[in-house]
Formats: structure tokens, sequence, C-alpha cells
């Protein structure tokens, strides 16, 4: 967090990086990018903070310590508010209110049908306020304002009218038996949803988490991140205004170590739910098994190969891609990390690469048009200047882009990597950041066995007018999604997570609502029986 707390005079200095060449040197060139002037100069945003407290059992109170820390605006690393921070005292408070709420209180032993009600509600006010919640997330997170107020807020009450309709769908089986016994199997809430959710989607994972816990009759106690509080403690009050009961869901501000750590770890949790990296993922994992052997959910990193066959149309594959990789300023888990291009239209695919990711504005999240905005802290920000002067030492050739744009806030240059190996840090690692690595192949069975040669497996794009090619790659590649002449389609009722180390478990669809339910078998002998 010290890193957040950085005053926004020392900010400018120590933003301050050059370009390089493939040597290492410096170099003035590429400078070239549709860059708003809105960088140096934000916005006013036009919404203040409303909740800046915990909420515990229906009401937003200051965390116990008394503590705050700052939620900082990544234009410019200015302070926006300051948020309680909670911590294992708070977490307590939480899971108590969420056990008595799921013991005691009406929300479980509500008809399915009134809770679907209370879901519907809810979405329903999220639409009436699209406008200021978008505004507030864009403000957090740093992310345009049109994605949030046009894409990511309608999603978030569409995800939330899907599960309202699962809440009274969701039911049991009745099962023969090899004897006379009456055999029912029961699906029941698990219990108390404890969940953690990321900072580049803070609304749209906050629906992901909390829509399939509540359809299913649970209570939750929810820590978001500690870079983007502000947006959840809005959308919970809405929650209450939608009528649903105190303590069913609890909203807890603070960093990984101290509240999400007692999240993880408490021993009357009954079910994990997290989406971060997978070295912390790691961590929450192990935590849940120390505990109490709680189910976990993990939706963690990726690397995915957006792969552009010799057949696909350049123009369209271009514009694909760079969407693929740039969308959220990099900042997705799924983003076409590794674009792999035939080597019949490498050339012709690079060349006009280079021209859209110059062509693409970035500026100011506020102003109507920006593409790209800031990254969303000091942290992230020099985490992808340090890959990228990695790549040009292991040998990569700089493109395009490559360094900070403008002299203020958190902001990238569009940047471009050419001749990318395999072996090389940028093609390895998740950079989370604004940087394309555009690596060569020959055939198809190469493009394969390259793009599987990582311990990822979250999703993939495959760009191509064959169909068996897309029949052969749907199938050989160990990904969680494959998107075909598409990409980043997030419908509700699509499930999404991955293979391998980007996780375990299902969001999204019919599957997610496995996480947050019980199986129980119930038998009864019955006495001369009518039928079997």
């Amino acid at each position: 967090m010290a890193a957040r707390r950085i005053a926004s005079s020392a900010l400018s200095r120590s933003l301050a990086a050059p370009l390089f060449r493939k040597d290492g040197s410096a170099s003035g060139v590429f400078r070239r990018f549709s860059i708003s002037a809105a960088i140096e100069e934000p916005i006013s945003p036009p919404v203040q903070v409303k909740y800046s407290q915990l909420l515990i059992n229906g009401k937003f109170v200051d965390a116990a310590s008394g503590k705050t820390f700052p939620t900082l605006d990544p234009r410019s690393g200015e302070v926006i508010a300051q948020v309680a921070e909670g911590d294992s005292e708070d977490v307590n408070r939480a899971v108590a209110a969420a056990r008595k709420a799921f013991d005691e209180g009406p929300w479980p032993r509500m008809t399915a049908y009134e809770r679907s009600r209370i879901l519907l509600r809810f979405a329903d006010l999220i639409e009436k306020h699209n406008d200021e919640i978008a505004a507030l997330e864009t403000w957090d997170n740093g992310k345009p304002l049109e994605q949030a107020a046009q894409t990511e807020i309608p999603m978030l009450a569409r995800l939330m009218r899907y599960y309202a309709g699962w809440a009274d769908k969701i039911h049991g089986l009745v099962v023969p038996a090899d004897g006379p016994h009456h055999v029912q199997v029961l699906h029941e809430p698990i219990g108390v949803a404890g969940q953690i959710i990321p900072w580049n989607f803070p609304l749209l994972m906050f629906a992901w988490k909390v829509g399939p816990a509540l359809a299913c009759g649970n209570t939750i106690v929810l820590k978001t991140a500690e870079q983007t509080p502000l947006s959840a403690l809005y959308v919970s009050k809405l929650f209450l205004e939608a009528g649903l009961p105190e303590g069913v869901l609890n909203v807890i501000s603070g960093f990984g170590p101290t509240a999400g750590a007692a999240v993880a770890s408490h021993m009357d949790v009954d079910k994990l739910a997290f989406t971060g990296s997978t070295s912390t993922g790691k961590i929450v994992l192990e935590l849940a098994a120390r505990s109490n052997l709680k189910p976990v959910t993990l939706e963690l990193g990726g690397k995915s190969p957006m792969i552009i066959m010799d057949d696909a149309d350049i123009d369209q594959a271009v514009e694909l891609a760079h969407f693929a990789l740039f969308f959220n300023q990099g900042q997705c888990c799924c983003a076409g990390s590794r674009t792999f291009v035939h080597e019949r239209v490498y050339d012709e695919f690079l060349e006009k690469a280079k021209a859209r990711a110059l062509k693409r504005v970035v500026g100011d999240p506020f102003r109507k048009g920006v593409e790209q905005g800031p990254q969303i802290d000091e942290e992230q920000f020099s985490k992808i200047l340090h890959y990228i002067k990695s790549g040009v030492e292991d040998g990569a050739t700089l493109v395009t882009g490559g360094t900070q744009a403008g002299t203020k806030g958190y902001y990238i240059q569009p940047t471009i990597f050419a001749d990318v190996q395999d072996g090389m840090k940028i093609a390895q690692e998740e950079i989370f950041g604004p940087v394309q690595s555009i690596l060569k192949f020959k055939d198809l069975n190469e493009v394969i066995q390259r793009s599987n040669k990582t311990r990822y497996g979250l999703a993939a794009g495959v760009f191509t007018n064959n169909l068996q090619t897309a029949n052969t790659l749907m199938r050989a590649l160990r990904v969680g999604t494959v998107w075909i002449n598409c990409f980043d389609v997030f419908d509700a009722a699509i499930p999404f997570g991955g293979y391998k180390m980007s996780g375990q478990g299902r969001e999204k669809g019919i599957d997610s609502l496995k996480n947050y339910l019980q199986i129980k078998a119930v038998v009864t002998p019955l006495d001369n029986p009518a039928w079997l």
C-alpha cells in the first residue's frame, strides 16, 4: 500500500521512463499516439462518494480499529476518499452477522420466488442509477466511462436478472433404489459464503459471485479489492433498498494479508470464492484447507493465445486481436496476450497492428471517445514498464509504445513487441497491461503445441475462415473458453473458468450455482409400496 500513498508531485518524477531500442538504449521515436490533453488536467467526476464505511448486518459502520486507507484516482494518484480499513475483527463481526442471517433469519426460509423478486428489484435500481454507478467505477478504477456505462453496469443488471430467474428453478431429484426405499436428493444452500473480488472489473466480479450465492439462498461476506472499494459499497446500499434482509450481504474493504486472509481462514465460512492472481490463489487455497477445508472456487491468471490463421481477413483480425489485448487497459485475466500469427501473413499483420495501436486514443476516461485510461495504480504501472524493459533485454523488437503516456497519472502507451519467442518473460508471464506480444508460427500442429505450453489455461481466441481448422483448435486448446472469430463475449449463461493454474470451478451460467449448493441424500423406508 505504501506505493499507493505516493504524493502527486513525486508521481510525475517517478513515472518518467524512456522508450527503449532493442539494445536497451533510450529512443525518441514512436511518440505519435493519440493522447488526450485530459491526461494532464483530469475532468471533475460527475459523482460524489456516498459510502466509505463497512457494511455489516445491514448498517454502514466504521472499522473496529477506527483505521482508514485512501483510495486513489489512477488519473493523478490523488486521494478520492478515505475508506474504512477492515481487518480480522471486522471479518468476525461480518461472519457472525451472516451466520445469524442464515441460521435464524428469513433469507433461506423465504420462498425462492420472493428471493428472485428482490434480485429483480435490485437490477431495476442498478438501471435507475446506471450513470452514477458508472462514474464511480471509472473514477476509482480508471476504465473508460463509456465502457462502464454502456457495457459493464448494464451487464451487472443482466446478470442479476439471470440469477433471479434461477432462484425458483433450483430443485432436487427423486431417484429409484434397489429396494423398498424412497430416496430424495436435495440441493441445499451451503451457508455463509466468503467472496474476494479483484480490482479490474469490480462490479462484474461482484455480480458473478453475489448473484448465484443469493439465488441459492446463502448469506455473504464479501471483501473488495483495496484499489477499488467504492462501487461495491454503493450497490450494496441498493440491495438493502431492494429489500435484502440485514446480515445477508456484508461488505468489508481492506487488504489481502489482513481482511482477505481472515475471510479465507475463518472457521465459520462455509465456502470461499476468489478471483485474482494465481500466486494469491495458492495462498487462499492453503488458508481454506488449513482452517475448515471449505470448498474453494478460483478464477485466476491467464496467458491466452490469440491465433491468427493465414486464411483470415487481416484487417478484421488486427482489430479483433487489438481488442483482445488492449481492452480494459490490458487488465484482463483472459487478455489475448500471446498473438500467434501465421508466417505467411505475419508482416502484413504486424504493420497494420502497429498502425492500429498508434491510433488508439489514450486519455482521461471521463472524456468521450477515449479508448484507454490509466492503469490501476503505481504498482501495476511499474510492473508493466518492468516487463516492457525485459522484453527489450530479451531480444524482442519494440515496434511501438514502451513508456508512459503523458506526464501525469498511470497512463502507458499501447505497446507492441515483434519477434517474440516462447521463452521470453513477456510470452510466459501475465503482464496485465497494454503490451501485445506477436509471435510467428508455421503450421497448425506447431501453434497448438506452443499455445498449450504454459501453466495457464483460461481462454484462447481463434481467427480463421476454415471450419475444420476451427474445429481442430477448439478441441486441442487446453483452456476453459475458446472464442472463434470473436473475443471477450461474456453472456450471463456462458460458464467461465480455467484449466491448469488458471483456477478451479466455473463462474456464470448454470455451473456457477453448483458452487453454492450442498447435496443431501434422504432415504426413507417404504412399507408395502405400490411401485418402486
